[in-house]
């Protein structure tokens, strides 16, 4: 398939600039797949969907705050944005540079606590930085730096974004963007869920940068797709496989717990992940999916081709004028 029938117009005055609150309050849209029938209801209602027994897969991964102001020695603004720390330097991290072109072979800069870091640019021309080595590393970065939103979000950030760009069931420091679909829990609807015996089981995936990226090339098989970390906990499987047998239904929260999960049987229970989901795609672990809407081209799963998606929109536009 060429990549260009999944390209679709988004207008940016359907791009929320704020998130709502209570985050539950968000809309919820339910597509029952062997009816067709779509529904419109608020993420709160989410647990009169769920039965006792199903298991939902969600992803806790924290956000770091990636985005670092600076200054260069003669106070010119820079601005580094961190990627993946290098497993074989732990104070070494793969980052972006804005502006990318004043970066020499090594440029210093000062961050706002006065912390003096360089960059430079790797042996294949893309940048690295070296930070400090501190027992309290995370701490210190969430004083240095900001919550990553996403390139689409065109407005400062607020000192609210620090925490409500995170899941409430968030523990992992790792991702560069969060995993959004879970952004919609609250505590409240957590425990509602588990008063009504709804499972949880709980995988990893560090969101890397490439989650932003979009389709590149004239067919799918052109794209070459970003790899990212993921690891699945024994007990997780262990309540996954659980439902199965039982004949509950494995729902994952976001396509990153989806894309962990499906992972599973190319790479085992741990590693990195170029799982691509195109249309054809056999789901081989769930039976559900809960998910916000996609940018066009986007690579997170690759199944809603543009003519499908104007049949979609005409049916939607039917049961939900507005």
């Amino acid at each position: 398939m060429r990549i260009e029938e999944f390209n679709y117009e988004l207008p940016e005055s359907l791009i929320a600039k704020e998130p709502v609150n209570p985050r539950d309050h968000s809309r919820l849209l339910v597509v029952d797949r062997k009816s067709g029938q779509i529904s419109h209801h608020h993420f709160f209602d989410l647990p009169q969907f769920l039965s006792a027994g199903d298991c939902l897969v969600r992803n806790t991964s924290r956000v770091i705050p990636a985005r670092i102001p600076c200054l260069s020695l003669d106070g010119k603004k820079f601005e580094v944005f961190l990627l993946k720390r290098k497993s074989e330097k732990p104070n070494v991290w793969d980052c972006l540079v804005k502006p990318g072109k004043k970066v020499r072979e090594e440029t210093p800069l000062v961050l706002k606590d006065q912390t003096a870091i360089k960059v430079r640019k790797s042996p294949s021309q893309n940048f690295e930085v070296s930070l400090p080595e501190k027992s309290d590393f995370w701490s210190w970065l969430e004083a240095v730096g900001e919550p990553p939103l996403p390139p689409y979000i065109k407005r400062q950030i607020t000192p609210e974004d620090y925490q409500r760009y995170q899941t409430v069931f968030s523990n992992a420091m790792g991702s560069v963007a969060a995993p959004t679909a879970g952004l919609h829990f609250t505590e409240r609807l957590l425990e509602e869920l588990k008063t009504n015996q709804v499972k949880f089981a709980d995988v990893l995936l560090h969101v890397g940068y490439g989650t932003f990226a979009p389709m590149r090339g004239v067919y799918l098989q052109d794209h070459v797709m970003h790899e990212e970390f993921y690891s699945i906990p024994q007990n997780s499987w262990d309540l996954i496989k659980e439902a199965q047998a039982a004949g509950k239904r494995v729902i994952a929260v976001g396509t990153t717990s989806l894309r962990s999960l499906e992972s599973s049987s190319l790479f085992g229970a741990e590693g990195n992940t170029n799982l691509f989901i195109t249309p054809g795609y056999e789901f081989k672990e769930i039976n559900g999916l809960i998910t916000n809407f996609h940018l066009p081209l986007s690579t997170l799963m690759c199944w809603f081709p543009r003519f499908w998606a104007k049949n979609f929109v005409k049916k939607l536009s039917r049961s939900h004028p507005k």
